[in-house]
């Protein structure tokens, strides 16, 4: 499937945001109404993109997800660095191995907003799968005009 142009072109329904990274990823879901993200999974980087991208499909088919939002995370200036376009590629080439459309969330202090609600949880939630569900909750109060 392609990459949206905006993250607003997601269909209505159950997403699942992806927080990526060299090592691992961070997954994330909401429900099907698109009120509250709740952290999925933490993906350990496969030998191979298309281990990586099996994984990913099948959280994709298990969990319904009707699109995914994938992190791009922007410098303090909102451009795009080194990470950001590595994001694009990787991104670009899971979006072939898709049958859901993949859209692009500025993922920007995510990590340190995940970071304490990890803290306030026990530690009982990986920071991956947390910073994932941090950025998906701010896709979806943004797409509802709550922010």
């Amino acid at each position: 499937m392609p990459i949206l142009d905006s993250p607003f072109d997601l269909p209505p329904g159950r997403l699942l945001a992806l927080d990526l990274g060299q090592a691992r990823h961070g997954a994330a879901v909401c429900d099907e109404a698109g009120i509250l993200a709740t952290p999925l999974a933490v993906i350990r980087r496969h030998a191979t993109r298309s281990a990586d991208f099996a994984e990913i499909l099948a959280l994709v088919a298990g969990e319904k997800a009707v699109g995914v939002l994938a992190g791009l995370p922007l410098d303090s200036q909102g451009e795009e660095g080194q990470q950001a376009r590595w994001v694009r590629r990787y991104a670009g080439r899971l979006s072939a191995a898709l049958p859901v459309p993949v859209a692009f969330w500025d993922e920007s202090y995510s990590t340190a907003d995940a970071e304490y609600l990890v803290h306030e949880s026990g530690g009982r939630t990986p920071l991956d799968a947390a910073a994932a569900a941090v950025m998906l909750q701010e896709f979806l109060e943004a797409r509802r005009g709550d922010r």
